[in-house]
């Protein structure tokens, strides 16, 4: 884009409201700005996130043959169905994309999310699991094909010529699917089943997605960014209880709306900012709430106030497209406290970097060092008879996973932490097995009473119960949970096999760590007593290290910037309402009535004369506008809920990601918690003998 379409392209941002808010900053890039966005781009590209040339049309081609394949399918099915030759001529089906690969942010080797789009006499069950699969399997160029009928969202799974897919199935109310189908209609959800909703949802976002960013190359490298932070931190993964791809799409697009004149650079440092001081669970929402659907459909959307289940949502990332669901609900309290720290570390070290001419990506992307972040581990090995028994025992096991931080979080009062790792890891030595890790840690602020150790065996015991419930379990599939010290950890999880030394001093994580273990002088050590451990023996554990907020006792002043925001040069209310006032008024305020037009906010616009903005003062504006109450959401964004109307907005405090250490003995006494964390002297469960139980 040459200086001259950039122009215009602010020009236009600046007329145009996106999102349910007026944006933070309509402030362009500046020179610094372009050169440090160039660096960023050079980095991912060095970071080899970019697919060649080469690649990206072997996977046109092969998305053309996988379409082809349907084609040809879904006649098979109109001639066996007896239908009439004018029927089976016009016989059709669509291959749409979605995800990553529709985002344009997919990477070298990642699979391609795909759905299939048919007529309503090819049916999921007979017509795509039946015949579909019979004829992709006799296909030479089809391999490692594999079908999830009973998933959330039913899907095949494969590669075609070597590339991945994932293949969902939606059957339409239609006899002739037409070419130039559109899925950003809602009427196609007319009469459809839920399966098929949930399938064209991933498709129906993603459009809406692209029409709901003010600049998508900006979007996309943003994106990019993030995702590859994401999965550097160990916070990319959905099934574990962080987010995944569409999450961190929703995430970014956001701030994409709040700056939407921001070149790359800048969206990635204040998605660190604004994410940092968002109060959950204030939901992340992209454009208002459609309660209804265009054609009255009556499905049921994402709404605290009718559903109880969306009120016990910890960080709810609302889908734009209807029906509007939560997109994470997977997280539970732990994920989201790994991830806010995550939030803060990112901001303190963009910051940093905005001081400096060269900027540090290494330190951003530095991996998180997850062996060696905590004392206590529970390591559960999951094996099986043979590689295809493995294959799906693994993942069932995986999608249980963030059940067991659940009932850990719940059975110790939230007293006992966990961080799941995102991933397992493999033993070469042992092909038919394979591992699963979590970190433990007492939460901060807490000490322990009388010495107490926490006892989860019996939060074990029900989480094997749950998994042994597999319908397709057999009896040589079984799972071993068991509690590991950090100096206890298999050297198959380390790259190549060994071991590393402990963090260097130079590394950013390592220079927070000395800082908590110096701020938390003074403070009890014993954070978990292990009755035992592997070895038999008793010990005292230690406290983690942690991160702390470098920036945390700097005093933050609110700044009230008035702007003119009109022809009349009429000045616009203060800056400070931006952030807080939109949840706020519907969380304690406004008593949602969609036929009074007269509810509403008004929201200010830092309008930028020049291009250059004054980021020491934007920050400090941010920081503090940015501080909404940590409370249930009472009310939600619809479609007349906003109008002009004044705000008042009380100034508030910045509230700290993380507990800080307690020094001194709380004044009211915590409930002690019934709880040890022994795993050895645990018999190993009979699976068959469970299942009977």
């Amino acid at each position: 884009m040459n200086k001259v379409q950039s122009m215009a392209s602010v020009q236009q941002n600046r007329q145009i409201r996106y999102g349910i808010t007026e944006p933070i900053s309509l402030g362009g890039p500046t020179e610094l700005d372009v050169i440090k966005t160039k660096a960023l781009e050079n980095y991912l590209q060095d970071a080899g996130l970019y697919e060649s040339n080469e690649e990206a049309l072997r996977r046109e081609e092969v998305l053309g043959r996988l379409d082809e394949i349907v084609k040809t399918w879904i006649k098979k099915i109109s001639r066996d169905k007896g239908l009439s030759d004018e029927t089976v001529e016009q016989a059709n089906a669509k291959i749409f994309t979605f995800g990553s690969y529709r985002l344009k942010v997919h990477g070298p080797g990642a699979d391609i999310d795909t759905l299939c789009v048919g007529p309503r006499y090819a049916t999921r069950g007979n017509g795509f699991f039946g015949e579909l699969h019979r004829m992709l399997s006799e296909l030479p160029e089809v391999t490692e094909l594999h079908s999830v009928p009973d998933a959330y969202v039913p899907l095949m799974g494969f590669k075609l010529n070597g590339v991945s897919i994932d293949l969902l199935y939606a059957k339409l109310p239609l006899w002739i699917i037409p070419e130039d189908l559109d899925l950003s209609d809602d009427s196609i959800l007319q009469n459809a089943d839920e399966q098929t909703v949930r399938s064209l949802n991933g498709c129906r976002v993603t459009d809406k997605i692209f029409r709901l960013v003010p600049n998508i190359q900006s979007f996309r490298t943003t994106l990019r960014c993030i995702r590859f932070w994401a999965k550097k931190r160990g916070v990319y993964s959905n099934v574990s209880g962080f987010l995944g791809g569409i999450n961190w799409a929703l995430l970014v697009a956001r701030i994409c709306q709040l700056y939407p004149n921001a070149s790359p650079n800048m969206l990635v440092s204040r998605f660190f900012r604004v994410y940092t001081q968002w109060r959950w669970p204030n939901p992340i929402l992209l454009c208002s709430i459609d309660e209804e659907g265009s054609s009255s459909l009556g499905l049921q959307v994402w709404d605290p106030r009718r559903n109880p289940k969306d009120l016990l949502h910890k960080m709810p990332i609302i889908t734009p497209a209807y029906p509007c669901m939560n997109s994470s609900y997977n997280v539970s309290a732990s994920t989201l406290r790994i991830m806010t720290g995550e939030f803060q570390r990112g901001k303190d070290i963009c910051v940093a970097m905005e001081g400096n001419e060269a900027d540090q990506w290494d330190t951003l992307f530095e991996p998180f060092g997850f062996f060696e972040s905590y004392k206590n581990y529970l390591q559960i090995n999951i094996s099986a008879s043979n590689v295809e028994d493995l294959k799906k025992w693994r993942g069932w096991v995986e999608s249980r996973f963030r059940q067991l931080t659940l009932v850990i979080e719940r059975h110790t009062c939230d007293m006992l932490q966990c961080h799941p790792h995102p991933h397992g890891f493999q033993d070469d030595s042992r092909p038919l097995q394979c591992s699963l890790f979590m970190g433990l840690q007492r939460k901060q602020g807490v000490t322990a009473v009388g010495g107490e150790p926490f006892d989860i065996r019996r939060t074990i015991e029900e989480f094997k119960q749950t998994v042994y419930g597999y319908t397709l379990w057999s009896p040589r599939m079984e799972i071993n949970v068991s509690h590991v010290m950090r100096r206890s950890i298999p050297s198959f999880v380390f790259p190549g096999g060994v071991r590393p030394l402990r963090n260097s001093k130079g590394t950013w994580d390592s220079k927070r760590s000395s800082e908590q273990r110096v701020s938390s002088t003074g403070s009890s050590s014993s954070t978990i007593t292990s009755c035992e451990s592997k070895g038999g023996k008793k010990r005292k554990l230690g406290g983690d290290e942690t991160f702390t907020d470098q920036l945390r006792n700097s005093k933050r002043v609110a700044v009230s910037v008035h702007v003119e925001n009109g022809e009349d040069g009429s000045p616009n209310s203060s800056v400070e309402s931006i952030c807080s006032a939109p949840m706020k008024e519907l969380c304690t305020k406004v008593e949602y009535d969609p036929i009074n037009k007269d509810v509403g906010e008004s929201h200010p616009v830092e309008k930028i004369a020049t291009p250059q903005a004054s980021l020491s003062q934007e920050s400090e504006e941010v920081e503090d506008n940015f501080g909404f109450r940590n409370q249930v959401v009472k009310q939600i964004p619809s479609k007349d809920a906003f109008s002009k109307g004044a705000v008042e907005v009380e100034e508030l405090e910045d509230v700290p990601t993380q507990q800080p250490v307690v020094k001194h003995k709380a004044s009211v006494q915590l409930q002690k918690p019934i709880i040890k964390l022994n795993f050895t002297s645990l018999s190993t469960i009979n699976a068959k003998n469970l299942r009977a139980y």
